[in-house]
């Protein structure tokens, strides 16, 4: 059965403009370029440089123009000659492309750099090998399978099955632990193609010069590598009858090894961010001074071009439909290039104001570069003095930089939660992680604190925190376990 009913509701819509603003906002200085650029290219009303007339004036003029139209002015798309008012004089570039260049044309775009990755490194180094087709075969397989730290991370059954169905090499898996003794576990940097952390280090070791410590070394990670990794220093000595200063050398040839030979390779891909700050903080006169990086401030206006496209239209008598369609144009991609206008400055007003409010909040820390001296904030406190939605602050904090003279910071570091000391006072978490890394730093490396030591520590500093909490902070500033922090 169908009814039907009204309904009233009110609802919020963002338009397309706040949409656009919003998005400007997140944006850090290099995307926000990268951005201005991508938008120039898509819309030729729109220009960088000073602005010879005002936008205001040159649209007031528009609107004028555009108002000449009315109902019985619609266009029958069939009567446009499209290519009348789109074309010019200018002969378009794709026009100029030839794609008949011969093979023996002279490369134009010269590569930065030719790096040679880390598993073709391996493959040339096997390439010296004076070895069998069949074995070479099985070497090449057996680097393919190794990650990029280092590692194959199959079994050796799996890897000889993997031979017969993908390679059809028919093989014993002792053949296949044999290439890889003897064969891989020669290539550099030493270390790769281990099965596991413990192979790793062995291979290192086994390559080094045989010292009194380095022949330890080995017979520590041999016989006894969980009693190692859990720095069971006085059971080692026990069992392998040395003294401390001993166990001291072994242990530091392993602590020299590198568990991940793979990822220390220079041919790597790894690619390094280049942080480029937002915003400058000052100290002037023991006062701040807040400044926004000029990269985010760029000059744009309206083509001259289109306001002389526009004047030839409102001074001609005759005016075709192409004409008009022309005009529609025109319109679209000026309104376009003033919305984006407006929402760079208004971009650039968010920005100024949250930071502002950010820097006056954490005033004492500013002037002093003491990080004890940040307060707790969150994301609230700084959305209700600007009157701002806790959305916006948060994109505005987002993976942007600020240069301080204590050195470049993320603005997302300045936010922290709250919690009571003994005094009822309201102290940055940020603060009491400062005090435990300190704390921790000064400790007596062969009896370092645990965790219930530390939380009793920081109660007789005014600190009341539960022991879960302590071991939740150590984790988040990457601090093992006290077992694992004890030196010899």
């Amino acid at each position: 059965m169908l009814k039907q009913n009204l309904q009233l509701k009110l609802s919020q819509k963002l338009s397309p403009q706040q949409i656009q603003l919003m998005k400007l906002v997140q944006l850090p200085t290099l995307a926000f370029e990268q951005r201005v650029k991508q938008e120039m290219e898509e819309n030729p009303a729109l220009e960088s440089g000073r602005e010879e007339e005002t936008l205001d004036d040159f649209h007031d003029e528009f609107d004028n123009s555009a108002d000449e139209y009315n109902d019985s002015d619609i266009i029958d798309m069939n009567d446009i000659n499209i290519d009348e008012y789109l074309s010019d004089d200018e002969i378009p570039d794709y026009r100029l492309h030839a794609n008949n260049y011969s093979d023996d044309d002279e490369e134009r775009e010269v590569p930065f750099s030719a790096e040679v990755s880390f598993h073709q490194s391996l493959i040339n180094q096997l390439n010296t090998f004076t070895i069998s087709d069949e074995d070479y075969l099985i070497a090449e397989f057996l680097i393919g399978s190794i990650d990029d730290s280092g590692y194959i991370r199959r079994s050796i059954q799996d890897l000889t099955d993997d031979l017969a169905f993908t390679q059809n090499i028919y093989t014993e898996e002792k053949h296949v632990e044999q290439i890889r003794e003897q064969i891989i576990f020669q290539l550099d940097p030493a270390g790769v193609g281990a099965f596991d952390l413990q192979e790793c280090l062995l291979i290192q070791l086994r390559r080094k010069k045989q010292t009194p410590a380095v022949t330890l070394a080995i017979k520590m990670l041999t016989e006894a590598f969980e009693s190692f990794t859990k720095k069971h220093y006085s059971k080692l000595q026990q069992r392998f009858l040395v003294s401390e200063e001993e166990l001291k050398d072994a242990v530091q040839e392993v602590e020299r090894l590198n568990p991940k030979p793979g990822s220390s390779y220079a041919g790597n891909n790894v690619h390094i961010e280049q942080i480029i700050p937002d915003f400058t903080v000052k100290v002037v006169d023991n006062e701040l001074e807040l400044s926004l990086n000029g990269r985010n401030a760029p000059e744009l206006h309206v083509s001259k071009e289109y306001s002389t496209m526009l004047d030839t239209y409102k001074k001609s008598k005759e005016k075709s439909n192409s004409q008009k369609e022309a005009v529609l144009f025109i319109k679209q991609k000026l309104d376009s290039a003033k919305w984006f206008i407006d929402a760079i400055r208004q971009r650039q007003q968010t920005l100024l104001i949250t930071m502002e409010a950010i820097m006056e909040h954490q005033r004492e820390y500013f002037l002093t570069g003491d990080e004890l001296k940040i307060k707790p904030l969150i994301l609230k406190d700084i959305a209700d003095k600007v009157g701002m939605d806790i959305s916006t602050v948060s994109r505005v904090a987002s993976s942007k930089y600020v240069t301080t003279p204590y050195g470049t910071k993320l603005i997302k570091d300045f936010f922290s939660e709250a919690m009571k000391n003994d005094q009822g006072e309201d102290v940055s978490t940020r603060e009491i992680k400062q005090i435990l890394q300190h704390i921790i730093a000064k400790e007596d490396k062969s009896k370092p604190l645990p965790d219930d030591e530390l939380a009793q520590l920081l109660k007789e500093k005014g600190y009341p925190i539960a022991r879960r909490t302590i071991a939740k902070y150590r984790e988040q500033l990457d601090i093992p376990v006290a077992r694992l922090r004890k030196e010899l």
